[in-house]
C-alpha cells in the first residue's frame, strides 16, 4: 500500500524563545517491508544549523539549532511510502520459551534483539503486568499464537480514552484502570513481554486514518501512533503488533522508528531558552495514494 504522509507539529510560545535545540525522529525508516519513495522536512523559523545521523537503533534523526528569537516553532513532514509487511504463519513459529532462551544466550543470532528484553523506565518488567501477559503464554505454545491472543486481549480488555494518562503514567496504573491511549497499551504489552524475558520494542509511526468500506475508524489515528515489535527468534526475526486495534502490522501502518520505549523515539523533543507557557498542536494525515485505496 502506498501512502502520502503529512505530519505538522506547531509550538506557540507565550514569550520569545532566544535559543533552542531540537531532536527529531520524523523521517520514515527504510525497511525490507517499507520503501521510502520521498521524504522532506520543513522547519520554521529556519535553523542556524542542521545535522542528520542514525541513532543507536538505526533510526534517522535530525538535529536543529535555532539561534534567533522566535515566538513559534513549526516542523512539517511530507513523505510518500510503500508499506507491506508479510507475517509468518503463527503455527510455524517456535515455542516462546525457545525465543526467551535464545535472547538470554545472546550471541551472533540474538545480540541485537537481546537488549530489548530488559525493562526501562516507561516499560519496566513489572510482575503484575507480567502476570496479565503470561495468561497467553502456557508452556510450549508457539510464540506468535501467544502474541496474537495477547494482542486481542488488550484490545478487548482496555478502553481507549485520551486525557486520562500522561507520559509519566506507570504501566501498573494503566493495568489497574484498564484505560489509556496507544502509547500506554504499547508500553504495557512490552513491559509484560519483558517480564517473560521476550525481546520487544516500541515502534513509532502512523496508522491508516480512512476506514475501508464497512469498517470503523481506527482508534489512535488522530496523531502519531505507537505499537509493539516482537522478536520471534533468529529464524523469523521481528513482527509488529498493534494492541490498540488488534492488528498485525501488514499494510495499514508506516514506521518512523523504534526504541526501548517512547523516550527513545519521541517525534519532537528539545531544549529551549525562554518561551514561558506554550501551546502545542499536532496534525497528521496518512492518505492512500490514488489507485491504492
Amino acid at each position: 500500500m502506498r501512502y502520502r504522509v503529512t505530519h505538522v507539529t506547531t509550538y506557540l510560545y507565550g514569550e520569545a524563545v532566544d535559543l533552542a535545540a531540537h531532536l527529531l525522529h520524523l523521517t520514515p525508516r527504510p525497511l525490507p517491508g517499507q520503501h521510502v519513495i520521498a521524504s522532506a522536512l520543513a522547519v520554521e523559523p529556519s535553523p542556524a544549523r542542521t545535522a542528520h545521523a542514525l541513532d543507536h537503533f538505526g533510526n534517522h534523526t535530525t538535529w536543529l539549532f535555532l539561534a534567533e528569537p522566535h515566538a513559534s516553532f513549526r516542523v512539517s513532514l511530507t513523505a510518500e511510502v510503500d508499506a507491506a509487511f508479510p507475517p509468518p504463519p503463527a503455527g510455524v513459529t517456535p515455542a516462546w520459551e525457545a525465543v526467551r532462551d535464545a535472547a538470554a544466550r545472546g550471541g551472533r543470532d540474538a545480540w541485537q534483539a537481546a537488549e530489548f528484553a530488559f525493562g526501562t523506565a516507561m516499560a519496566p518488567a513489572e510482575p503484575a503486568v507480567g502476570a496479565y501477559v503470561a495468561q497467553s503464554f502456557p508452556p510450549g505454545r508457539p510464540i506468535l499464537e501467544a502474541l496474537l491472543e495477547l494482542n486481542a486481549r488488550i484490545r478487548a480488555d482496555f478502553t481507549f480514552r485520551p486525557g486520562v494518562t500522561t507520559l509519566s503514567t506507570p504501566v501498573t496504573q494503566v493495568l489497574a484502570s484498564r484505560t489509556g491511549v496507544c502509547q500506554d497499551f504499547a508500553h504495557l504489552m512490552i513491559a509484560g513481554l519483558r517480564w517473560l524475558g521476550l525481546p520487544s520494542r516500541y515502534v513509532s509511526g502512523y496508522i491508516r486514518t480512512r476506514p475501508r468500506p464497512g469498517e470503523s475508524r481506527r482508534r489512535g489515528a488522530d496523531q502519531s501512533h505507537a505499537w509493539v515489535g516482537c522478536w520471534l527468534g533468529p529464524q523469523h526475526g521481528w513482527i509488529d503488533l498493534d494492541p490498540t486495534n488488534d492488528l498485525v502490522v501488514r499494510d495499514e501502518h508506516v514506521v518512523l522508528g523504534w526504541g526501548r520505549d517512547y523516550a527513545d523515539v519521541s517525534p519532537v523533543r528539545g531544549v529551549i531558552l525562554g518561551g514561558g507557557r506554550h501551546g502545542l498542536t499536532v496534525s497528521v494525515d496518512l492518505d492512500p495514494v490514488e489507485g491504492d485505496a
